[in-house]
């Protein structure tokens, strides 16, 4: 009888290894954490604000991002803006700097989400944006929200300069 149960206790133990491996494995190898670590080109496109000249405006970023785990850090710099007020490009010392983070969630029946939160260094002021943004094969897509005038709209990432 004892023996009989070391050898159920010794089948469930590993069963409950070879289950735990093939769920690393699925995750490492199937599922994995999407790597967004690099040089990305963003465009935001202002949709709503408070202030009319922001609505249908364009700027745009290059952003750097380092991760740890499902952790994001970065950098990003502002390159161009297209506005009613001025369509400019921004270069050298005109460019203002910007503090990024944020985190990827990662999601096995959908589409894996990052939030971001940046800080800029900006025109006379710092201002702050957040994204919400959904990971996509050519790159990110989603939304962003900014202090700045109460804008919202929409924002396309990619690796890829346009």
């Amino acid at each position: 009888m004892l023996e009989s149960y070391i050898w159920n206790v010794l089948a469930t133990v590993t069963g409950g290894a070879i289950l735990t491996f093939i769920f690393f494995l699925l995750r490492e190898k199937c599922f994995p954490i999407p790597n967004i670590s690099g040089v990305w080109y963003v465009e935001n496109t202002t949709e709503s604000s408070a202030y009319n000249p922001y609505k249908g405006m364009t700027l745009d970023y290059i952003i750097m991002f380092w991760c740890e785990g499902c952790k994001v850090s970065g950098t990003a710099e502002k390159v161009h803006e297209d506005s009613v007020n001025i369509n400019k490009d921004f270069i050298g010392k005109d460019r203002k700097r910007s503090n990024v983070n944020g985190y990827i969630q990662k999601n096995y029946f959908s589409k894996d989400k990052v939030t971001l939160h940046l800080v800029e260094d900006g025109f006379g002021r710092v201002s702050t944006y957040s994204y919400e943004l959904i990971v996509t094969r050519k790159g990110m897509v989603g939304t962003f929200s900014s202090m700045v005038a109460d804008q919202k709209g929409k924002s396309t990432w990619t690796r890829k300069k346009n």
